[in-house]
């Protein structure tokens, strides 16, 4: 930016100073051919007798021409007859052509008899602008020249200090403004610098760094959406660590059960070989069905985990009470019924709501009510939400526990009495997200708990 402004300055500082320069030659012979002018008014008259009633001289004509004009700053004027210097400028005028050997010389051997000569003329003292009028007058003695000059030069270097002025200016223009530049590119790059350092601070094993946040502008945004980034990659590589410490521990007990009992197990008993069997087995079985939930979370960060439909809500219901009757001795009910259609995935819904009613199973006795139910409810203007519960009549959840059955492998204290993986409810917790929902549970310990998974009615990005 620097460079361009001093370039935008330097073209800019020549056009005007040619174009000025220009301007001032033009000034300057403007000013020569006025004088010539007002001479000629001058001795136009010198001939008419009621003006002039003696006959004027050359040299009376020269004389009163240089009396009645008054040059201008850097202007003089000098008069010739018989190319001899005979009258010189009044002492007001600051130029003195004739103490200038060499313009006398140039003077007395190059004026026209005849012309008017406009021209340039250097000596060794300066350069000169000049205009030469001959004078011609009835019984004249001899040649005579009146001479208009301006020191060239002279102009020149009082145009010349203007534009030094206009570079001093310029000059320190530049300068502040490579100062203010500096300081506000720094400040304005500051964080793009912390960002980089950070960005090489951040290691697999080290992603708490975040970059300080200044200001309110774009790069702030940035910078905040930056740190975002690196909060989502730390939970993602906690959340990776702590899946294989957790994968490892629930992968690690079966397998030592099943290594245990091969171990001890007598093979020429066929007895204590079939109860081995038996336990490898059943071990074996519930290590599928950790893998298979696994499988099921990892899918669940892809964007094709849930592919929304438009679903009848009532017909979905009818359908969930259906295939949860088989899952246990209970009294399936429907508590209440909104109609409407919704965009979701009703396969994944159909997961998730069967796993709730399969943990209801679980936690309830035989013969107890399980009640299956929808409601919508307008959360915000334009905006509805479609809820689905499962309401249980079980031994309920401790309110410590409350908030991390949701977590993966995460078990309340009543688990210990049931088998599982400790995903289930966490997979729930996915395609409720999955949706743009959630998934919550309200509970007391023996009466029963009701989980709920609210899910907009129409997801954001789809036709109303």
């Amino acid at each position: 930016m620097l460079g361009l402004i001093t370039m935008a300055f330097i073209v800019t500082g020549s056009v005007v100073y040619i174009l000025e320069l220009a301007t001032m030659d033009s000034r300057i012979d403007d000013s020569l051919k006025r004088s010539v002018h007002e001479f000629r008014v001058l001795a136009a008259r010198s001939s008419d007798p009621t003006v002039f009633p003696d006959p004027v001289t050359a040299d009376a004509l020269l004389y009163t021409a240089m009396q009645h004009t008054l040059p201008a700053k850097h202007e003089g004027m000098l008069s010739l007859v018989n190319e001899k210097v005979r009258w010189t400028a009044p002492d007001v005028v600051d130029l003195r052509l004739e103490d200038d050997p060499g313009f006398v010389a140039w003077a007395t051997q190059n004026t026209s008899h005849t012309e008017v000569i406009v021209q340039s003329v250097t000596t060794p003292l300066t350069t000169y602008r000049v205009v030469s009028v001959p004078v011609t007058l009835d019984k004249q003695a001899g040649p005579a020249h009146l001479i208009f000059a301006y020191d060239y030069l002279a102009e020149k270097r009082a145009l010349n200090q203007g534009f030094t002025m206009y570079l001093l200016v310029g000059l320190v223009v530049l300068v502040i403004a490579a100062i203010t530049g500096w300081l506000l590119v720094g400040r304005f790059l500051r964080p793009i610098g912390l960002l980089r350092d950070t960005a090489r601070q951040i290691s697999e094993s080290d992603l708490t760094q975040r970059i300080e946040v200044v200001g309110r502008d774009d790069l702030a945004e940035l910078t905040a959406t930056v740190n975002a980034m690196l909060d989502r990659l730390e939970n993602a590589m906690t959340s990776q660590r702590q899946l294989l410490d957790d994968v490892g521990h629930e992968l690690r007990t079966p397998v030592t059960i099943i290594q245990g009992h091969l171990e001890l197990m007598d093979p020429l008993d066929a007895q204590d070989v079939g109860q081995s069997r038996d336990i490898a087995l059943a071990e074996l079985h519930r290590m599928s069905f950790l893998i298979n939930d696994l499988v099921t979370l990892a899918k669940s960060n892809r964007i094709d985990f849930v592919q929304p439909v438009a679903t009848n809500v009532g017909v979905l219901l009818d359908d969930l009470l259906d295939k949860a009757r088989p899952l246990g001795d209970r009294t399936w009910k429907i508590g209440h019924r909104d109609e409407a259609t919704a965009f979701l995935d009703p396969q994944r819904i159909t997961q998730a709501m069967l796993q709730l009613c399969s943990n209801a199973v679980k936690f309830s006795d035989p013969g107890s009510n399980i009640v299956l139910g929808t409601r919508i409810d307008e959360t915000s203007p334009g905006r509805n939400t479609l809820r689905f519960w499962v309401r249980d009549e079980g031994i309920g959840i401790e309110p410590k526990d409350q908030a991390k059955i949701f977590e993966r492998f995460g078990r309340g204290h009543n688990s210990k009495r049931t088998e599982g993986s400790g995903l289930g409810l966490n997979i729930v917790a996915a395609i409720a997200a999955a949706h743009q929902g959630t998934v919550s549970v309200s509970s007391e310990q023996g009466i029963g708990s009701t989980f709920i998974i609210e899910v907009p009615l129409t997801l954001d990005g789809e036709d109303h």
